[in-house]
């Protein structure tokens, strides 16, 4: 008998992916179609199609479905053994969505194992080239979902985000306006992640938690679909989406055309599929109290959360590995193209160098304060340059080594600050049992002492994650370990996590538990002490000064 594995699928934007694990978590077998290259007649540039007025962005459906024919079959070749998959699950890239025509559930259950999938499936998709989150024409939808609910903080504390161009419901709301029989002809939409599902259980998957938070139509604390949301989108919505499901989910086993054509056992269990963020999140392997920082040319933040506070910036999604608590995802668009600027007009293009401007400066850089937005930022919304003094007084220039660190020191702290504006608590060493009092121990006896929220860990990955000197200043303004994960394929092994973890979900075992054997993150720096006291009242100030940034967003936009 084979040793049995997992697969992880990811449904990404250039490519699709896919991994196979082992019982003790080794990577045995990882492959990918990548759309452009290898399957050249649907003509897509990064995979998708942007239109003429250069907002709407999508990519055909039947490309993706023609690449997973195309992998399986490659494995097949291969001498794959597909018997010993005892599950799968996967990842699709957020927000997109697909219209599945009516009629097309009985043809997908029927589909015959003669035939590739791409075959049967042809004429199952009301809307041949589906919206994905690169789509930003939905700008009169956003407004009016909005409107409907009574405005963006309102939709924010609903569903988690204000409204956004790339979330399903304005996209849905945009069809509907746009091509209403087209709309009425659709008996099923999914979210990518649930359409790659569906493919492989031969029915339609239900949208699981996580990704349905990226829509603006989940009520998240709820985990039902919001009505007045719904309502505001287009009708009769609620019976086309379906029930939402936990990420954790057993969908069912795979469907009879896999078994029959590439020989996988009937028993093989498909696990809910997510979006890419969360699926990234588990393949992380975040544990609660835990902020993964991903510096690239965007500057991501994954946030593990228990009490969120929705806001105006950034979004809050239900966690994929616990249904019970949150995900909060933060998007900083300044990230390495800014700090690579700032390294080639201040330390002569070199890193060595950059990294020694840090290190002659002292932390706090003398209450010196900069924002540095070379293109419009995201969180918060402001671009330009702006640079103050320790008395608050806005300055035309710095010395380069102190441009250096205000550049650091800012993106840092705006980091700190958005998180816990969304909930995010930074929290210190574990309470210190010889703390206590004797008549402590009498009250609570010594275990529940020790049991405290689990210290801030923060996991970096991503160019900068390799520079320790910028990982010192992360430290010290976070006041927080800082260990460094290798997050290749994150989403596409975090799926291969979360279908061992669906087998097992249902009896209380954690994510955690599931994953124990993986390798361990590395632990990079410490924060110096006393850098809490120093950052404090600088966090406070650069707060303030945020406001006004984002208010006189005219002043001082060149370097």
């Amino acid at each position: 008998m084979a040793a049995p594995c997992y697969l992880g699928w990811d449904f990404s934007t250039q490519q699709l992916k896919v991994i196979a694990i082992d019982e003790q978590l080794r990577v045995i077998y990882e492959d990918n179609v990548h759309f452009d290259k290898d399957l050249p007649e649907f003509k897509t540039q990064g995979g998708v199609y942007i239109h003429s007025d250069r907002l709407t962005v999508t990519s055909p459906v039947l490309m993706w479905v023609k690449a997973l024919d195309m992998i399986l079959e490659k494995m097949k070749s291969l001498g794959f053994n597909f018997s010993q998959v005892r599950a799968l699950s996967g990842a699709g890239q957020q927000h997109g969505s697909v219209y599945w025509k009516k009629g097309s559930m009985q043809i997908l259950k029927n589909a015959s194992s003669e035939l590739p999938l791409h075959q049967s499936l042809k004429a199952c998709f009301s809307v041949s080239n589906s919206p994905i989150w690169m789509d930003s024409s939905t700008a009169s939808q956003c407004s009016a979902l909005e409107k409907a609910v009574g405005g963006a903080q309102h939709l924010a504390s609903i569903t988690g985000s204000r409204a956004y161009e790339r979330f399903t419901g304005n996209q849905i709301a945009k069809i509907y306006s746009q091509n209403p029989e087209v709309y009425m002809q659709t008996e099923r939409i999914s979210l990518v992640s649930s359409f790659a599902a569906s493919l492989f259980l031969g029915a339609y998957a239900p949208i699981d938690y996580s990704d349905g938070s990226g829509m603006n139509l989940l009520q998240i604390w709820e985990k039902v679909w919001s009505v007045s949301c719904l309502d505001a989108c287009a009708p009769g919505l609620e019976e086309k989406l379906g029930c939402p499901v936990p990420s954790h989910s057993v969908l069912g086993p795979i469907s009879p055309y896999y078994s029959q054509r590439y020989g996988f056992s009937p028993d093989c269990k498909i696990v809910a599929f997510t979006g890419d963020n969360p699926a990234s999140l588990a393949g992380m392997r975040l544990q609660e109290g835990d902020i993964a920082i991903s510096l690239g040319t965007s500057d991501t933040l994954f946030l593990w959360i228990q009490e969120p506070t929705p806001a105006l910036e950034g979004h809050i999604l239900c966690n994929p590995v616990d249904s019970q608590t949150y995900m909060a995802l933060l998007c900083f668009k300044n990230g390495s193209l800014m700090r690579e600027r700032i390294r080639d007009d201040c330390a002569s293009g070199s890193w060595d160098e950059f990294s020694k401007a840090l290190s002659s400066t002292v932390a706090g850089n003398n209450g010196n304060l900069g924002f540095y937005f070379d293109v419009m930022e995201i969180t918060p919304e402001a671009v330009g340059i702006h640079r103050f003094n320790r008395d608050n007084k806005k300055v035309s220039g710095f010395p380069k080594e102190v441009e250096v660190r205000a550049l650091i020191e800012g993106q840092f702290m705006a980091k700190r600050i958005h998180a816990e504006k969304l909930g995010y608590k930074v929290t210190t060493n574990q309470l210190d049992p010889s703390a206590a009092t004797p008549s402590h121990f009498a009250l609570f006896g010594q275990i529940e002492l020790i049991t405290v929220v689990p210290r801030t860990r923060i996991l970096a990955t991503g160019g900068a994650s390799h520079n320790k000197k910028i990982l010192q200043v992360l430290s010290d303004v976070f006041n927080a370990p800082v260990y460094t994960i290798d997050t290749a394929n994150s989403a596409c092994l975090g799926s291969a996590y979360r279908a061992i973890h669906g087998l097992v979900a249902e009896t209380n075992v954690s994510l955690a538990d599931v994953v124990k054997l993986a390798p361990e993150p590395r632990l990079a720096v410490t924060p110096t002490a006393g850098a809490e006291e120093l950052y404090r009242p600088l966090l406070k100030r650069y707060a303030e000064l945020e406001q006004k940034v984002i208010y006189n967003p005219t002043s001082c936009l060149a370097k």
